[in-house]
């Protein structure tokens, strides 16, 4: 028999075993005897079967990959993130699968099982559920958690939300704006409940009004922002200043701003947060705050392998800080 042709039919008919078992063997994901592995693995070594491009994997169990789940390709801040990681493993000799959940946590459970399933050692996910409690049983292998904390005792990386909003908002205060209107995320992620937190604090220690009718819950959209905000002005609400929670969000507040005739930064003063490249070449460029994907990216990479090599029941946690970029939204 050619070596290089042999499938799991082949493996399941010379070791006298089903299909589905050879799978749970090579997987190492399910019930088998110890008679039924050495089987498999008899005709695996003889003719050279691997199931990823890592040969000895089945030997060492050592695949050399990892995953990683994010919930928005598309967005730029997700992407450079899955670009620092890629650079970050390399060098390691690692290779990485990329899952895109499309903020679907049923997607999400489909991601987790396949990679687990193709014997990644590790896996860093950013998690579109508020709380992973009901899925974290289910990981047979190191987890990081990124951006977005799915609850208490994980190992987690994130920037510093917190001081983000509170550098946001500052930056509108410093610039005269007493009546400071926030658009953020619908979705109860500890990332939006932390940059709230953030306005809510600089709002207090510079004695500006806090007005319900100024917090303003939208989805991450450019189009569903720039209705938001087109809403406040036609409901009346009086603001001078709009700290969005996303860039995605300020952008579409931008051209909101613009329809209903306000000037920017002259009538309303806007910040953003992410520090993605659009925020730079819109008219005018916006005020964002700028995470570090490199260092989140890099610093997720660090923990993981340090679960994988060293100690898989040490808990990790680290902040990353962020920095403030003033452009011509602030005036």
């Amino acid at each position: 028999m050619d070596n290089k042709n042999i499938s799991m039919v082949d493996i399941a008919r010379m070791a006298g075993v089903s299909i589905a078992t050879v799978s749970r063997v090579l997987n190492k994901n399910g019930r088998y005897s110890a008679e039924t592995e050495k089987k498999v693995l008899q005709v695996v070594e003889k003719y050279n079967y691997a199931i990823n491009p890592n040969a000895q994997g089945l030997r060492t169990n050592r695949t050399k990959t990892i995953g990683i789940i994010i919930p928005d390709i598309t967005n730029e801040y997700f992407s450079h993130i899955v670009r620092s990681v890629e650079s970050s493993v390399i060098p390691l000799g690692y290779n990485v699968f990329v899952c895109d959940s499309n903020e679907n946590v049923d997607y999400e459970a489909f991601h987790i099982a396949s990679l687990q399933s193709k014997g990644v050692e590790g896996i860093i996910y950013i998690s579109a559920r508020t709380s992973v409690d009901e899925v974290s049983t289910e990981f047979t292998v190191p987890v990081v958690y990124i951006d977005r904390r799915p609850g208490v005792e994980f190992n987690y990386v994130s920037s510093d939300n917190e001081m983000g909003g509170f550098l946001a908002t500052q930056e509108l205060i410093k610039k005269g704006c007493r009546k400071i209107a926030i658009i953020h995320d619908v979705n109860s992620y500890s990332t939006v409940n932390k940059r709230i937190q953030g306005y809510l604090n600089a709002l207090k220690k510079y004695g500006a009004e806090v007005d319900d009718s100024r917090i303003v819950p939208c989805r991450v959209s450019y189009e569903d922002a720039r209705q938001a905000v087109k809403k406040l002005i036609s409901d009346g609400v009086e603001f001078d200043g709009v700290f969005c929670t996303t860039d995605t969000m300020a952008l579409g507040a931008l051209r909101g701003l613009k329809e209903s005739g306000k000037k920017v930064p002259k009538d309303v003063k806007l910040v953003g947060f992410d520090g993605i490249t659009h925020t730079e070449i819109s008219d005018p460029p916006i005020s964002t705050v700028v995470q570090d994907t490199e260092q989140l990216g890099k610093r997720s990479v660090d923990v993981l392998m340090d679960l994988i090599n060293n100690n898989a029941n040490k808990v990790h946690e680290y902040t990353i800080p962020v920095a403030l970029s003033v452009r011509g939204s602030t005036g």
